[in-house]
């Protein structure tokens, strides 16, 4: 069976799908736990993924029995594109579908289609907030 034609990390769809969460109620802290069993992930892998973007300022981390991680900006204020960069560096743009390119990508078999893909991935992931995705409805865990 072929895999997916846009392929994400899973850190990286840890990342987008926890701040998605969390921005569903951004002033409340959740505990990775929490985190962890609504989106039947490793609290291991989460916790990583959650200090990288507590790092980089999108997320406060407070400790304690009430503590956990919350927003650190407004939904409105952090996009996509913003949550890649922390886990998967700099979108860049992808020429070829080898590492070493094959061609100079004027004369691609695949014509200008990874061009296109990339520009469309770049502006969904630069136009699109946490708020835009508060309308995402997160499966309770026992309904998986």
């Amino acid at each position: 069976m072929a895999g997916p034609i846009l392929r994400i990390s899973d850190a990286l769809a840890l990342g987008l799908h926890a701040m998605a969460y969390l921005s569903l109620e951004p002033k409340k802290a959740k505990r990775v736990k929490e985190i962890a069993v609504k989106l039947n992930a490793s609290e291991a892998h989460l916790s990583k993924v959650l200090q990288a973007l507590a790092r980089a300022g999108l997320l406060k981390a407070t400790r304690g029995p009430k503590g956990g991680y919350m927003l650190n900006k407004k939904p409105e204020e952090i996009s996509l594109i913003d949550i890649y960069e922390v886990i998967s560096g700099p979108l860049e743009d992808q020429r070829c579908l080898f590492k070493k390119p094959l061609c100079d990508g004027k004369n691609c078999i695949l014509g200008d289609l990874l061009r296109s893909v990339n520009h469309l991935v770049r502006e969904h992931f630069s136009k699109t907030t946490l708020k835009d995705t508060q309308k995402i409805k997160f499966k309770e865990a026992n309904d998986a």
